[in-house]
């Protein structure tokens, strides 16, 4: 699980180093983290909604002013075809299971693995594929407009994001295709 840039409008975010301020890292990954743990805290699961694209499903797991987060799975072969989310700031795309292609923009698609972290700025355009011969699963983070400092309120959460990357194996780049 190396780190690979893909190009493309909204592909690169900068990480940002602003005093005592968490970096762009620590806050996706934090929010990713926060997200995690209320879906898991939550205790009941909310039915999958059939979407857009044939043998794509969506449950979403929450959705509050500040933050969405959705589960998706992906029967073998599925595509999400390219579409971008203009409604949020922006939004981390992490495979948890399955054989996984993502295309950003008019890029090639490139490869992704569970454990694996992708950031997308508002508007990028992205789909993804399932490769494998099983269902795949991702899970999106979406932090809405004015939601950038949802993390605030929970003392540790950057801690807590760390943690979790570092057991993903990542360092939860910043940078709209970046793993």
């Amino acid at each position: 699980m190396g780190s690979r840039t893909a190009s493309g409008p909204g592909a690169l975010m900068t990480s940002d180093v602003r005093g005592d301020q968490p970096t762009g890292k620590q806050t996706i990954a934090s929010l990713l983290v926060l997200a995690l743990l209320l879906a898991a805290l939550s205790g009941t699961q909310p039915a999958a909604q059939r979407g857009p694209d044939p043998g794509v499903t969506f449950t979403r797991l929450i959705d509050r002013a500040e933050i969405r987060v959705s589960r998706v799975v992906l029967q073998p072969g599925a595509t999400r075809r390219l579409h971008s989310h203009d409604d949020v700031q922006y939004h981390v795309w992490v495979p948890l299971e399955g054989s996984l292609e993502l295309s950003v923009g008019t890029d090639a698609p490139v490869p992704a693995v569970p454990g694996d972290a992708f950031f997308f700025a508002q508007g990028t355009m992205h789909g993804f594929t399932n490769v494998g011969t099983t269902a795949a699963a991702v899970m999106e983070v979406f932090v809405k407009e004015g939601g950038g400092n949802a993390s605030g309120d929970v003392p540790g959460v950057d801690a807590l994001g760390l943690q979790f990357a570092a057991l993903l194996g990542t360092t939860a780049n910043a940078g709209s295709a970046a793993r």
